[in-house]
C-alpha cells in the first residue's frame, strides 16, 4: 500500500518516518528513544504516530495494550513523491531547470559537479543499451 498522491509530512511528521524507516518497526517508546536530545513527550510522539497512521504511511500490530508501528511506505517511494512534487511546484516539471538552479545557486565544487556529470553519463550509458534479454 503506498500513500495517496498529495499527502505530504509535516517536518514531525518526517523525523518520526525517518525514524520508523531506520528502525523497520518498533513502540513509541523506540521511537523516542531514536530521537534527538531534547526528546519530544511520550504523548506527541504517540498522536504523530495515529496521525500517520490516518494518512496511510503507518501500520500497527497491537500486543494487548501496546502498538508496534510498522511503514506501510518505503522511504523510497516517499523521496520520489517528494522529489517530483518539488520539481513540479517550484520548477515547472523539469529537473533540467532544476539541475541548473542549484548548480548555480549553491556554490558546487568543481569535484561535485564532475560527480553530478559521472552519475548523468553512466545514466546515458545504461539507457542507450540494447536490453540484453531480448
Amino acid at each position: 500500500m503506498e500513500k495517496k498522491k498529495g499527502k505530504e509530512l509535516t517536518k514531525a511528521e518526517e523525523q518520526i518516518m525517518k525514524v520508523l524507516w531506520k528502525i523497520e518497526k518498533g513502540f513509541v517508546k523506540d521511537i523516542v528513544e531514536e530521537l534527538p536530545i531534547p526528546k519530544p513527550a511520550y504523548n506527541t510522539v504517540s498522536t504523530i504516530v495515529r496521525i500517520l497512521e490516518k494518512k496511510g504511511f503507518v501500520m500497527h500490530k497491537a500486543y494487548g495494550n501496546s502498538h508496534e508501528y510498522i511503514p506501510v511506505v518505503s522511504q523510497d517511494s516517499y523521496k520520489k513523491e517528494f522529489i517530483g512534487n518539488f520539481v513540479e511546484n517550484y520548477f515547472s516539471n523539469s529537473f533540467r531547470q532544476m539541475v541548473s538552479f542549484f548548480t548555480q545557486k549553491n556554490n558546487l565544487s568543481l569535484q561535485e559537479i564532475e560527480e553530478i556529470k559521472k552519475i548523468m553519463e553512466d545514466e546515458i550509458k545504461r539507457q542507450n543499451m540494447p536490453d540484453k534479454l531480448t
